[in-house]
């Protein structure tokens, strides 16, 4: 076992982001996941900047803004698997465009723009995000900084708390058996994979309660079809039906989906909470950091959660 003197628990985009950040602040940093970063809910993710299922706002937008940075300036490097992408956000029925939409220069859509059966909608550029490729670039950045991955699981923060002076805990839904936090929930989100017959832009509905999620988020040999969010929904078994569901639901907005085959379906537990528990607290000579439920924002908020550990860290061992 590499001794580390900061042990992240988690292998998802938090946990990934904050170990290579935590590295390249210069401490030894070991991540400690029982799940590798391929199997994570991560790995699932669309993925795209946009604040969805999280708060509070004040804190989202800080961090959010960070991160769009970030993964902008990321984008310049194919290998990241980071893209800048233009698309849109579409309602059903009459709406303002999100607060968020300011950060990214959304502007409002033509009426001759608008898909089928939308009344308004609103175009932006911003980070797409090929999640299996850009886990595996933050891996090799880690390791570059001379971090390190270990797979283990821990079935009690204390037993986390004797590997390292600092611990991490970058659980996602797992931090309501962890960190026994009941205002964390699984909120399961499928996507179905499919060839790209040629897409380019991405698609969101983003029709105020609307009961399906239908999103579209293009790479370059693939579409990500979404997507379900099922509040306290655990299991994470692939349905048939529910892809098929997800397929007719694209296919409707993009008819050039039709017949498109399927790679296969991805399935991940959004943490959603009341807000992002950001926090640390001292176990005696140890320092306890949460950084978790981050809902359906996790690449969102990813390096400015990160990047706020740092800062922690940095304030608490040298207040020490």
């Amino acid at each position: 076992m590499v001794a580390a003197s900061a042990v992240v628990i988690g292998a998802g985009v938090s946990g990934l982001t904050t170990a290579v950040c935590l590295a390249e602040a210069g401490l030894d940093v070991r991540v400690d996941t029982d799940r590798l970063p391929g199997a994570t809910t991560s790995a699932a993710a669309g993925a795209m900047w946009v604040p969805y299922l999280v708060g509070p706002r004040d804190l989202v937008d800080r961090w959010s803004r960070r991160t769009l940075a970030e993964l902008t300036a990321l984008s310049a490097d194919a290998d990241t698997g980071v893209r800048l992408t233009e698309g849109t956000h579409e309602s059903r029925v009459p709406r303002e465009m999100p607060a968020w939409g300011t950060v990214v220069g959304a502007l409002p859509c033509p009426p001759e723009d608008l898909r089928d059966g939308y009344v308004t909608g609103w175009r932006y550029r911003a980070p797409l995000v090929d999640m299996p490729r850009y886990l595996d670039h933050l891996r090799r950045r880690l390791e570059r900084a001379g971090g390190t991955v270990r797979q283990c699981r821990y079935d009690t923060l204390g037993e986390a708390l004797r590997q390292a002076p600092v611990i991490v805990n970058c659980t996602g839904a797992e931090a309501r058996f962890l960190a026994g936090d009941p205002a964390v929930d699984a909120v399961r989100g499928r996507l179905v994979v499919v060839e790209n017959p040629g897409i380019d832009t991405f698609f969101c509905d983003d029709t105020p309660g609307a009961e399906e999620l239908t999103c579209i988020c293009p790479h370059a040999d693939a579409v990500a079809l979404g997507g379900t969010a099922e509040p306290g929904h655990w299991d994470l078994r692939p349905d048939e039906d529910a892809a098929r569901e997800i397929v007719r639901r694209c296919t409707a907005v993009e008819p050039r989906l039709a017949g498109a085959r399927v790679i296969g379906q991805r399935v991940g537990l959004r943490p959603v909470r009341t807000g992002v528990r950001l926090t640390h607290e001292r176990h005696g000579d140890r320092l306890l950091v949460h950084n978790y439920g981050h809902g359906g924002a996790g690449v969102t908020l990813s390096w400015g959660c990160a990047r706020e550990v740092v800062d922690r860290v940095r304030a608490a061992v040298g207040a020490t």
